[in-house]
């Protein structure tokens, strides 16, 4: 008997002993977690690393101080701790939220667009009731290119929280990427209505005016645009190049003027102002506008002149007869990088008018690698000249392959397949001529001269 009263005192005292540890372990963790909440609350990231750390080796098994942590190191910029944290805190907790919002937003700093999406995905099939996640959600979905499923968690987002202009916004550019333009239109003003400041909303709301032809508010944007950012000069630009695609060069004359008082070290500024005063030259044909055009593209330094500026240089100095002078422009044209495509082109007409129909036909060649989607029918013009070439300078075979790549553009027509015929009988392809004459009879059966090759092939 008095054995068993001392194994029950012992027992007690031994339970008494583990209770009194896990009080103090319980308290212990408590207050590690909180001195944690109070280091983040100071930015003190190492000292908030560090007690949560000591909290997660009192009680590994607790969601709480894994989540804490992973956020924090988070906040330090510190993806892969974070990851690992995040993991953790959701594998402890499998039906808590917060944990998958923060795999989310770390998953998608990492650029894992589709694991964060499956993160934000769990979050909204347990609670779709929270704007920001939705939003999130949705905006994974766009780097993805899924506008179709985008759009509806921004309009269900919008819907529970009309304030969030970046909803607005992202909404406008899924429905701008399906044409929508007048809805693109209203989303991105809403978007710019509740926070007037944001840029990119601005420039999408201008870039969806200017597509739906609503050009005098595309103007508007642009003149709230460069009223906001006024040190910019590439926004007095793009106003002033509005103003003159709407057919009111003298505002944008204006405009330019400006903008070249304010930033006259900036080249752009001149190249938009020759620009505009080619524009009117060629369609008042001013020569003061000519001179007027001269005056601002020779402002810069032939050093550091862009393409662009050059090529128009060059159509300006033609237009006041300095020949030599525009083909010495273009050939620097052609070499300084962004190239402007264009330039190719008028050097290969000035190249071949004095005589050098070889050049003229490499330039078009290097042009038409640079514009391999140029709209179909200039495409096809520049492809049948480059074939004409071809032809002058002995190289039917060549011509074959240019008549073809123009005739698989889609827009077919008898004189194409005429000349693909001749192209394929002078580099001794009778067979294909054949063929060429054949389909053409298809599409066009009365063609006199398709009918007359067929009469001359059999």
């Amino acid at each position: 008997m008095k054995r068993l009263a001392i194994g029950v005192l012992l027992a007690a005292a031994m339970a008494g002993v583990f209770l009194y540890t896990g009080v103090t372990r319980d308290a212990e963790y408590r207050r590690l977690v909180a001195a944690g909440d109070e280091a983040v609350a100071q930015d003190q990231i190492y000292l908030a690393i560090e007690a949560f750390s000591g909290a997660i080796a009192l009680k590994s098994d607790t969601m709480l101080a894994h989540l804490k942590r992973g956020e924090t190191y988070h906040r330090r910029g510190d993806l892969v701790a974070a990851l690992r944290d995040l993991t953790r805190a959701a594998a402890l907790a499998p039906e808590a939220t917060r944990p998958l919002e923060q795999l989310g937003d770390v998953t998608q700093a990492l650029g894992r667009h589709e694991e964060a999406a499956q993160h934000y995905a769990a979050y909204v099939a347990r609670d779709d009731q929270t704007p920001r996640v939705l939003y999130k959600l949705a905006l994974t979905h766009h780097h993805a290119d899924r506008t179709v499923r985008a759009i509806p968690l921004l309009r269900r987002a919008i819907e529970l929280d009309s304030q969030m202009p970046e909803a607005h916004y992202l909404l406008g550019i899924g429905l701008w990427n399906q044409d929508s333009l007048d809805e693109a239109a209203e989303a991105f003003s809403q978007a710019v209505a509740l926070s007037p400041g944001f840029i990119a909303a601005r420039e999408a709301l201008s870039g969806v005016f200017s597509a739906a032809g609503r050009l005098d508010e595309h103007i508007g944007e642009l003149e709230t645009l460069a009223a906001l950012e006024p040190d910019r000069p590439d926004r007095d630009v793009e106003l002033g190049l509005g103003y003159a695609r709407v057919g009111r060069t003298d505002m944008a004359v204006l405009a330019l003027g400006r903008a070249a008082e304010e930033h006259p070290e900036q080249p752009l500024v001149y190249t938009a102002l020759g620009r505009v005063w080619l524009d009117i030259a060629r369609t008042t044909d001013d020569r003061v506008a000519v001179a007027k055009a001269l005056g601002a593209l020779q402002s810069i330094p032939t050093a550091i002149a862009s393409s662009e500026a050059l090529t128009l240089l060059a159509r300006a100095q033609l237009r006041s007869g300095e020949v030599d002078d525009a083909v010495a422009a273009l050939e620097l044209a052609t070499k300084r990088f962004p190239l402007e495509p264009a330039a190719f082109v008028e050097l290969a007409d000035l190249v071949e008018r004095a005589g050098d129909p070889v050049r003229a036909h490499q330039l078009l060649v290097d042009h038409d690698v640079l514009m391999p989607n140029a709209p179909t029918p200039g495409r096809v013009a520049r492809l049948t000249r480059i074939a004409d070439l071809s032809l002058r300078l002995g190289d039917p075979a060549d011509a074959v392959v240019r008549l073809t790549q123009a005739r698989a553009l889609g827009e077919p027509s008898a004189a194409l397949h005429i000349r693909l015929a001749d192209a394929a009988s002078r580099a001794g392809d009778r067979d294909v001529a054949r063929t060429v004459i054949a389909e053409g009879l298809a599409q066009y059966p009365t063609d006199r001269t398709l009918l007359a090759l067929q009469r001359i092939f059999e």
